[in-house]
């Protein structure tokens, strides 16, 4: 379907290509050092407690041959370093196949301050519990955990999401007949000891604890003194409270055991997605390294991105002649049936009403183009068709003709299309992702089932330099005021370290540190994250009544 065009300029394919992968090398070394916890100590005081770490744990737990495709591995990078740091926020994350069956897991890392719940920890298990109770996935929780990081209580324990909306969303996948799984193979305790018991099982193993109040609390609070076993043991809560359905002696006959309740959990009917045979796309996915471009400056094609990602490189543009800077149309991707929205890098002629011939910039939104993506993507939710979405957007076309032509009316359309939208929606930020571009694209306030970013993303209001240019002008104007006149050294110093200030947070991992971003990608990995997504999505298989209210027309 496409006639590749990726080498016709060999040595900027080649600039690209390097580019790009020193970002994913980058990003990928990063990785590994969070992966290691809380450091090689903490790993071996864990392992003299005869107790795995939480990724030994998942390894063990997932079925061989098979990856964890882990959600959140940057949460809180950067963050807490007043504390030592809280790598991935001391709870491991993510999609995996146990016994075949596609299931989340919340693990607590107790090499990282014992497991303990920083406000990101809180705030990370939710956006899981949030993406299971969306797509209706099994989730398994491996419990090994301290309770609330004391020193920040109050930034975890009071808001609609922190600490308590965990155990409410508990109770409510419970409800909604979502199963729940929980092992506790630790410390479990204060609040934190009611996750476990809002749970359809419950196992637990020898030398873990589960109580409200630890023997040192219980002997400040009511004077009593009691082991930690008398009070909250394993023995305990198997043979005298009766709490726990299964008492495991260790890590490895307790992750047995989760294995087999998961093989006989019954199979609800799956989502009403049209899927078929997959088959690959007829062009390497290693090339996307050389096609993207991330100068703003230069044109790509997002039509060959497109042909590495999508099923037999077959794309079925819609009104392929029509508001050309976003791309629409029909593809398959893993066998499903999508619906693709993306942002066209290339500069296209146009020809308006009157016939006068203008240029669109490429990764702007213009009017025919909102009101054409606004039209596709009520057209994907009236045939039931998910949507794909990748940005690489810099927001919409600004001043007196696109006024004139109605862009506001037109970017509200495509708006209220994304926010009314009940198929499930996946997001693919590769470049640039800003303003309003970023929301009518299907940004993180959309609700998009995941958000992925490349290493090459670039997400904010605006772009890095014209923020730094604005912000400057505000702030030379300001010294001005008080009397003080900058020379074009302290200018450009000034220009200079805002901009850096401002580069920093556009990066994608100050986002994914935030949950802005659920995972950074490798762009040859872009097909696998998104298939990996509709199977997850593919397990709900209640579909919201699709309305759009009131449109401006």
């Amino acid at each position: 379907m496409f006639e590749t065009q990726v080498k016709t300029d060999s040595s900027r394919f080649e600039r690209n290509q390097k580019a790009v992968a020193e970002l994913v090398a980058q990003v990928r070394n990063q990785e590994e050092i969070i992966q290691q916890g809380g450091g090689a100590k903490a790993v071996e005081s864990q392992h003299k407690k005869s107790r795995l770490t939480a990724r030994e744990r998942i390894a063990l737990l997932i079925d061989p041959g098979t990856e964890f495709f882990e959600i959140g591995s940057f949460v809180a990078w950067g963050m807490y370093e007043e504390w030592g740091g809280a790598p991935s926020a001391g709870v491991v994350t993510g999609l995996a196949r146990v016994q075949g069956r596609l299931v989340m897991l919340i693990v607590n890392d107790a090499t990282v301050k014992a497991g303990a719940f920083f406000p990101m920890t809180a705030k990370k298990v939710i956006r899981a519990q949030n993406i299971a109770i969306e797509n209706h996935i099994p989730t398994i929780y491996l419990v090994d955990s301290a309770g609330v990081f004391l020193p920040l209580q109050e930034d975890v324990f009071p808001d609609t999401d922190d600490f308590g909306r965990v155990f409410r969303n508990n109770a409510v996948m419970s409800a909604m007949g979502i199963p729940q799984i929980a092992a506790i193979m630790g410390m479990c305790v204060a609040g934190g000891a009611y996750l476990p018991l809002m749970c359809d099982h419950i196992l637990m193993t020898e030398g873990s604890g589960l109580f409200l109040a630890g023997p040192a609390l219980v002997q400040a609070a009511i004077g009593a003194k009691y082991s930690a076993e008398e009070l909250g043991g394993a023995k305990m809560h198997s043979q005298i409270s009766g709490t726990v359905d299964f008492r495991e002696p260790d890590d490895e006959s307790c992750i047995a055991r989760i294995r087999q309740l998961v093989d006989k959990m019954g199979n609800r009917q799956l989502g009403v997605f049209d899927r078929k045979e997959p088959e690959p796309p007829l062009f390497a996915a290693e090339e996307i390294y050389g096609i993207f471009d991330g100068d703003p400056a230069r044109q790509y094609d997002m039509k060959e991105i497109i042909a590495r990602v999508v099923d037999g490189s077959q794309f079925s543009e819609y009104k392929s002649e029509y508001g050309e800077t976003v791309l629409c149309g029909y593809a398959r991707i893993g066998g499903f049936a999508v619906g693709v929205v993306a942002n066209q890098k290339t500069h296209v002629q146009q020809v308006d009403h009157a016939g006068n011939k203008r240029m669109e910039f490429g990764g702007v939104i213009y009017t025919e183009s909102a009101e054409k993506a606004a039209r596709f993507i009520m057209d994907c939710n009236q045939n039931l068709v998910p949507l794909v979405f990748l940005h690489d957007v810099n927001g919409f076309m600004v001043g007196r003709d696109a006024e004139w032509s109605g862009i506001i009316r037109a970017g509200a359309k495509m708006v209220n299309a994304v926010s009314n939208s009940v198929v499930p929606k996946i997001a693919v930020i590769i470049g640039g992702s800003f303003g309003a571009g970023h929301y009518a694209m299907c940004g993180k306030a959309y609700d998009p089932r995941f958000l992925f970013a490349w290493p090459t993303a670039k997400y904010a209001v605006m772009a890095g330099a014209s923020a730094a240019g604005t912000l400057v002008e505000i702030k030379i104007k300001q010294l001005e005021r008080g009397g003080k006149k900058l020379s074009e050294e302290d200018r450009k110093k000034l220009y200079d370290e805002v901009k850096a200030t401002y580069d920093e947070q556009t990066d994608p991992r100050y986002g994914a540190a935030r949950l802005w971003i659920d995972k950074i990608i490798d762009p040859a990995d872009t097909r696998e994250a998104i298939i990996t997504a509709l199977e997850a999505a593919s397990l709900n298989p209640d579909v919201p009544k699709f309305s759009v209210g009131v449109l401006q027309t």
